[in-house]
């Protein structure tokens, strides 16, 4: 039981994996496929979308609650959230690619891969960059916004109500969210940021 954690955590990143592969093959054979093929595919993405973004939250709860913390575990971890985060920016933005979508998972994306270069230099000078409360929530709100994202890049696929009364606020609620969530992101880059340099010596 006490490796359970870190099998979910393993889990989350091939499901990762999948929802990039099973978006991005939707979107670039689209000529190729059947209708019935693509949508079964966007389908089975977004199903491992959300397997995986549950994940996120029982395997710490499991590993706090077995008393199964493991330095793998922490290593692991947060490399699990950042793959599934940019692998679902990256097979949202090849099946539905518009600027309302690109900038704030831009902003994401530089913000993710700016504070990781971060950290390593930060740990290679022996200086631990603590994980903040909102960045936490960051991370959950970064999935809630993605996840509505590719629930309406997939609206097809699940023969949802194509009314626009319907389809268009929900797109306006996910754009909304996602822009929420890259805001969120960009403040904790911030903080992150304000620590190495008040930890290295920088003010």
């Amino acid at each position: 039981m006490t490796k359970l954690p870190n099998l979910l955590t393993g889990l989350r990143l091939v499901l990762a994996l999948f929802t990039f592969f099973g978006l991005a093959t939707a979107a670039l054979l689209s000529d190729t496929l059947t209708p019935a093929d693509q949508f079964a595919l966007e389908r089975w993405a977004f199903a491992a979308f959300v397997v995986a973004a549950i994940t996120d939250f029982f395997d710490g709860w499991l590993a706090r609650k077995l008393d199964a913390m493991t330095v793998w575990g922490a290593i692991l971890d947060p490399i699990a959230d950042k793959v599934l985060v940019c692998g679902a920016i990256l097979g949202l933005l090849s099946l539905s690619p518009n600027a309302a979508v690109a900038i704030p998972a831009a902003l994401i994306l530089f913000r993710e891969f700016t504070v990781s270069a971060l950290r390593e230099v930060a740990a290679g000078k022996g200086v631990s960059l603590p994980v903040t409360l909102l960045a936490k929530w960051k991370t959950t709100l970064q999935l809630v916004a993605l996840g509505a994202e590719l629930l309406v890049a997939c609206w097809g696929a699940f023969a949802l109500p194509s009314d626009p009364a319907v389809l268009g606020p929900a797109t306006t609620a996910a754009h909304a969210l996602l822009w929420l969530a890259a805001l969120i992101t960009l403040i904790t880059g911030a903080q992150y940021w304000m620590q190495a340099r008040h930890a290295l010596g920088g003010d």
